[in-house]
Order: structure tokens, then sequence, then C-alpha cells
């Protein structure tokens, strides 16, 4: 069921809701005729905030794991959704080279890869694992945690093609993000498909790029339904490469963090949301370690700035230049067991496949909740009797709510192929 909102039942998310789900007609047509001109990631998954007066996706990830946290019974639409995925981009693929993460040690990442051994498997294709980690010279049998057990093998380049020693994949899925910059054994890559894209990897991508694309859609679709773009996007500004050693450095986030939450009281002043508004800053690229700061007020970015630096000596940096990103605090005013939660969105191509809450007993409704302790409860995308019901009182079907994070999960995945478009680097050659 819908976990609880704290917010009314009469408030407006119901009525994006009702909006929503009055507009699947013309929602599906938009989606279909923007596919025709765009091409999807290969897979995503989104994090979505309910804040019950907005709906937002606060981050988008090109390279998921979590595949463990869906039910069984959402492996059908994952696997149908990875056919197709694979039918066209190699309609005669054979073989798929799987390459996780270098350190494959935790149990719930194992347990997500031998899930998309799985998927991949009953989609057609013969799938072996590669790992980047040059320490491994030999198969590494490792055990899963439910039993059975996973085998990663060293990778073997030949002047042209990327595969394993006598496997020779027409496709290479990678699901590991690149944090530490893209590796040689991945360049050059000749009549064999790299999914996703190098520059898909963070040593390439910004958020800030991505939020850019996110802000482009949402104003499309929000014209189409005839309503404010705010209420699904949440409001950001790049600041670029800041200094946090200098006063120079700090005043200028400072100046960010108060321009953005003047533009948000202004909002909220007019859809009469009484709650003060605070603003989030992250690291722009996903990979320097800055973590997430939540500051209501430019006053705390002192003290702020003090616990930047020390998560970037943790994090091996050895300055105090970081890029950072100021974005609309979105709280999340979902519950499940009094835990605070917000919706985790999973799609293969255009097609949504499943899906989980994140919940956190520990953390506030305007914390990150992807930290230690956090627990995952499926959501019902795949049961067959779980397709929308128009007409339901908006607020009370969990299908008509799991088809809005549907909508808004591919909002942010549209935005993620126009991100990939625009930073293609081989985008001229095709003009």
């Amino acid at each position: 069921m819908v976990p609880h909102l704290i917010t009314a039942l009469n408030g407006p998310i119901n009525e994006l809701e009702a909006r929503v789900l009055d507009s699947m007609p013309a929602i599906e047509r938009w989606f279909r005729l923007e596919w025709m001109e765009h091409t999807p990631p290969f897979y995503t998954s989104v994090d979505l905030r309910n804040a019950g007066f907005k709906l937002a996706p606060v981050d988008t990830d090109l390279f998921p794991g979590g595949y463990n946290n869906l039910t069984p019974e959402m492996l059908p639409l994952a696997v149908q959704a990875a056919m197709a995925a694979i039918e066209k981009i190699c309609p005669e693929a054979k073989n798929l080279l799987l390459v996780p993460e270098r350190h494959v040690r935790n149990s719930s990442y194992l347990s997500s890869v031998e899930r998309l051994v799985q998927v991949f498997t009953q989609a057609g294709l013969n799938v072996r694992l590669g790992t980047l980690d040059p320490e491994v010279a030999a198969p590494l049998r490792i055990a899963l945690p439910e039993g059975g057990e996973l085998t990663i093998e060293p990778l073997h380049r030949t002047k042209r093609r990327l595969g394993l020693k006598d496997f020779d994949p027409c496709t290479i899925l990678l699901n590991t993000d690149l944090a530490g910059g893209t590796p040689q054994v991945l360049e050059n890559l000749h009549e064999q498909y790299l999914l996703p894209p190098l520059h898909a990897g963070w040593g390439v991508r910004r958020k800030s790029r991505h939020f850019q694309s996110y802000e482009e859609v949402a104003k499309k679709f929000a014209k189409l339904l005839g309503m404010d773009p705010w209420l699904i996007n949440p409001m950001s500004a790049r600041c670029g490469a800041v200094d946090l050693g200098t006063a120079s450095g700090v005043e200028a986030l400072r100046a960010q963090v108060d321009a953005t939450l003047a533009k948000v009281r202004r909002k909220f002043k007019e859809y009469g949301i009484g709650e003060k508004p605070f603003v989030v800053v992250k690291g722009d690229d996903g990979r320097q370690g800055a973590g997430i700061l939540t500051l209501r007020d430019p006053r705390e970015l002192d003290d702020a700035v003090q616990r930047v630096r020390a998560r970037l000596a943790a994090a091996g940096n050895d300055g105090t230049t970081v890029e950072l990103l100021v974005q609309e605090g979105v709280p999340t005013y979902e519950r499940i067991n009094d835990a605070v939660a917000e919706p985790v969105v999973y799609m293969i191509d255009r097609y949504v496949v499943g899906g989980f809450y994140r919940a956190h007993a520990e953390r506030g409704a305007d914390e990150s909740l992807s930290a230690p302790g956090s627990g995952f409860v499926p959501l019902a995308f795949a049961e067959s009797q779980q397709l929308p019901r128009p007409g339901a009182k908006p607020g009370v079907s969990a299908p008509n709510r799991f088809y809005m994070y549907g909508v808004i999960g591919r909002l942010a995945m549209l935005a993620a192929a126009y991100e990939l478009e625009a930073t293609d680097p081989d985008a001229e050659a095709y003009d």
C-alpha cells in the first residue's frame, strides 16, 4: 500500500496525481514521440522525493546497482525490457560481457550483479563477468550470501576488441560508474557495443548538466499538462570549481546558497507553504567525496565548510577545490513503519521494470537516505493487477501513485538521454 503521507490527502501531490492519470494517453504518446528522437540510456535508476507539495528526482544513476531489491515478480518485466534493448542495439547478440565494480566484496552488490546475470541470461545471452581489477589474474570464484557463486575473470584486450579468454562478446555492459576515470582498456573498441558510453562515467559526467537537461524536459512536460514545472523540478545552481580554502571561494558558495534559498522562498509563498526551505550542497561530479550538506541559512555555511574539508581529506583529496552544485532541498514525507522513505524507480531501456522504497529510521525528512542503516521495501510495479486505476481517489490507490512515480522517473531518464547527446564527444562527427 502507499505509505502514509503526513501532508493532507487533498494537497497538491494528489492534484498532480489526478492530472497525470487523466492525461495518461497524452503522456504516453508524448513519451513515444520523444523516444523517436532520442535514445534512452541502457539502464537507469532514479531517486525521487515526495514532499507532498511537489515530486521531483534528486539523483539519476546510469550504472545502477540494487537490482537485488527488486522482487521476483518484477523479473518478467526486466527480462522483456532487456530483450527489447538488446534487439534494438545488436539483434544478433550472443555473448554479453558484464563489467562490475572493481571491488566486489559487498554482499548486497554481489546479489545485484547476480540478478543482472539472471535477467540477461533469461533474455537469451551468454553472460560472463570481467573485472577491471588488475590484481585478478585468473578466474576468481566468489560465494554469494544466499548460496551459489559468481566467477569474475580477468579482461583480455586485443588491438580492437575486449573480452575474456575464449569469450568474444558483441556487447559490453558496464556496471561501474568510472569514478576513477576511464580505463585505457575500454577505449578505442571496434565493432563492439559499450553500454553505457564512456562519457556517462563520473570522470566526465556532471550532475549540473543532468539537471539542466531535466529542467528542459520538465518544462516541456509541464506545458503538455498545463502545470507549473516547479512541481516536478528541483531548482539547481552550478557553482563550478570552488576553493573552500579561501574566503572568496566560501563567499561565492554562500552567494549561490542565498540566491537559491530566495528563489525557493518565493515559490513557497506562491503556494502557501509554511515550511522553512532548505538547500543541499553536493559534489557536482559524484566522486570527490564532498558528501551532502543541508543548509537553511547561508550563515550555517562556515561550520559546514569545515565538514566538507574533513570529508575531502578522508576521501584522499589533496586540495580544497571541489566542483559543487547547490540544489533546492526536497523533503520526503513518506513513511514506512515510521521510517522516512523515498521511492527509487528502475528502468531498462525506456521501460519501467520496478523499484523500491529506500527507508531509514535514523534519518530526517530533509536528509539523504542513501546511507548505512537504510532498508528497502519493494514497489509493486510489476504485478499485473497493479495497472493504474482511473477514477480512484487520489492518494489512496497504490498503482496510481506508482504510475506517477514511473512518469517522473522516465522524465529523469529522458533528461539523461538529452544529457548524453549534449556531451557526446563524437556528436560532431554525425552532424
